[in-house]
């Protein structure tokens, strides 16, 4: 069988940039020839020299009439490839691609433009979908200034294909937003309570997003850190994580005051019930969460101490 990668997308939407990079990374300079079905050619061409390291030929079939499973043989016999990249023209219904019966589907990534989504979302939807509907991997680029529109974007996917992986990228790389329907706890309850995963979560997603959680009750379980000069106004509630490997060790607590700390040693496990809110905290160099304790009662450390975020 032979197996067959498929990017497709409207003119402009990063194809081209997608494949290059594919092409250039080492792990694919491996060995036999990878032909490269062009189906539309844009403003970005490919270089030479990533080509020729990658040992890829370029083929263009930039009519749709000729993007039948025999022209698809021959161009197979011609140039006896390894493995088939296909460069599909967004223009072209994807449900009329029929691929030679022994080529094998090994994936579908799915480029879109994010500043143009809208657009096509409202106008091509037909076509839209059809690229979407199987694409194991949908990469959105060009995503600045579009932060809020970014969850709409998503559930207008996940609506055609709720199996697929969805990556957001900008000019720093890739978005690292977390959703407000990804969060593993109802933002709309009296009370967050937070098991090992929530409150890693909650700790991640406070940092950018922190109005989601103002004036809320959290409960969660944490070991007492009590930092040198807090004068028993507060302490540090949190938990160790792996955030990379085993020698990559950090403490995930935010601020809380708490006018019985006195009553805390370093290392306690405790039961916190508290309320969220922004203040300016000296550590944080600015605003930031700050906890309130409800209260505070002792309780057995947790099975696994440490979260694994790795």
């Amino acid at each position: 069988m032979k197996p067959v990668y498929i990017i497709n997308g409207f003119l402009e939407s990063g194809k081209t940039e997608f494949i290059s990079y594919t092409l250039s990374q080492s792990y694919f300079q491996i060995k036999g020839t990878t032909l490269l079905i062009l189906c539309e050619e844009g403003e970005n061409e490919y270089d030479e020299e990533i080509l020729r390291r990658s040992r890829t030929i370029v083929e263009v079939v930039d009519e749709e009439t000729q993007m039948t499973s025999a022209n698809l043989v021959e161009l197979e016999k011609k140039y006896k490839p390894e493995r088939i990249l296909i460069e599909y023209n967004g223009m072209w219904n994807f449900k009329n691609l029929k691929l030679p019966w022994h080529w094998r589907l090994e994936q579908q990534i799915t480029t879109i433009d994010a500043s143009t989504f809208q657009n096509y979302y409202t106008n091509m939807r037909s076509l839209l979908a059809e690229m979407i509907r199987k694409s194991e991997l949908i990469i959105f680029n060009r995503c600045d200034g579009l932060m809020e529109q970014l969850s709409s974007f998503k559930r207008n996917v996940k609506a055609v294909n709720p199996q697929a992986e969805i990556i957001f990228e900008d000019k720093n790389g890739e978005v690292n937003q977390i959703f407000e329907e990804d969060l593993p706890y109802d933002l709309k309850s009296d009370t967050l309570k937070l098991d090992d995963y929530g409150y890693g979560i909650f700790y991640l997603d406070a940092m950018d997003n922190l109005d989601r959680y103002l004036d809320k009750t959290i409960q969660f379980k944490a070991m007492v850190l009590k930092p040198e000069g807090s004068d028993d106004a507060y302490f540090v509630p949190g938990r160790m994580a792996m955030t990379c490997c085993a020698d990559d060790m950090a403490f995930l607590g935010y601020a809380c005051k708490y006018e019985h700390c006195s009553a805390l040693n370093n290392k306690d496990w405790v039961e916190v019930t508290a309320t969220v809110h922004r203040e300016f905290w000296k550590d944080y160099n600015g605003e930031g969460p700050v906890l309130h304790a409800v209260s505070v009662t002792p309780t057995k450390k947790p099975k696994e101490e440490i979260l694994n975020f790795a």
